[in-house]
C-alpha cells in the first residue's frame, strides 16, 4: 500500500484514539461531570483537583497511552519522517478537539508527551519528566511548568534527531501548547492562576 494512503489511514486512527476523553469517561463513572468542574478541562490536572491524585495519574496514564499506539502502529508501516510527525500530532489534535466532546477537550500535555516518548526514547524522556516534576516542585503552578519546559522540546528533538521532521512539530507544539493555555496565561498576567501545589 502506498505511503500516502497508509498516511491517511493512521492520521485517522490516530486522531480517533486522541479523541477517546479518558478524563471524561472516568470523572463520570465518579458521577461527576469534569466538563463542569474546576476548571471545566477534561485533563489530569482538572481531574486531579476533583478527584484527587490517584484519579488523576490514571487519566494521564491513559492519555499518554492513547497517542502512544497509534505512533507506535504506524511506525511499523512509515518510514518518512515527515509522514509520522504529520502521524505523532494526530492525536494531539483528536485529544483538544475530542469528536465525542463537541470538539472540546484538553491541553494536550500528555498526549505530546507521548510522541517525546516515540522520538527520543523512553529514558531521555524520564529524564525530562523528572526535570518537569523539579520544576513544578519549584515554581508550584502547573501551567507556568509547562509553558517553560516546552520550550526544551526542540532542543531535546534536535540533538537526539537531528531530523527538521521532528525539530518542526516541536516548534508545532510550542504553539499548540501556549494557544490551550490562553486562559491561564491571561490568569497568570494577574496574578490569578492557581498553585496546584501549595507553599
Amino acid at each position: 500500500m502506498e505511503q500516502y494512503i497508509l498516511l491517511i489511514i493512521f492520521i485517522v486512527l490516530g486522531y480517533l484514539f486522541g479523541s477517546i476523553p479518558f478524563g471524561y469517561i472516568i470523572s463520570k463513572s465518579k458521577k461527576i461531570d469534569i466538563t463542569k468542574q474546576g476548571s471545566g478541562n477534561i485533563g489530569a490536572t482538572n481531574v486531579s483537583r476533583v478527584l484527587g491524585f490517584k484519579y488523576a495519574f490514571l487519566v494521564g496514564a491513559l492519555d499518554i497511552l492513547k497517542a502512544v499506539l497509534p505512533i507506535y502502529i504506524a511506525s511499523r508501516y512509515i518510514t518518512n519522517e515527515w509522514y509520522m510527525a504529520l502521524v505523532a500530532i494526530s492525536p494531539i489534535i483528536g485529544h483538544i478537539f475530542s469528536v465525542w466532546l463537541n470538539f472540546k477537550g484538553g491541553k494536550a500535555i500528555s498526549t505530546i508527551f507521548a510522541s517525546i516518548i516515540w522520538i527520543i526514547g523512553w529514558k531521555y524522556a524520564l529524564i525530562l519528566l523528572l526535570v518537569w516534576i523539579v520544576a513544578l516542585r519549584t515554581i508550584k503552578i502547573m501551567s507556568l511548568t509547562n509553558l517553560i519546559i516546552i520550550w526544551f522540546i526542540p532542543l531535546l528533538f534536535w540533538f537526539q534527531t537531528h531530523s527538521f521532521a521532528y525539530l518542526t512539530i516541536s516548534l508545532f507544539y510550542i504553539l499548540i501548547v501556549y494557544w490551550t493555555h490562553r486562559e491561564n496565561i491571561q490568569r497568570l498576567k494577574k496574578g490569578t492562576e492557581k498553585k496546584i501545589i501549595k507553599s
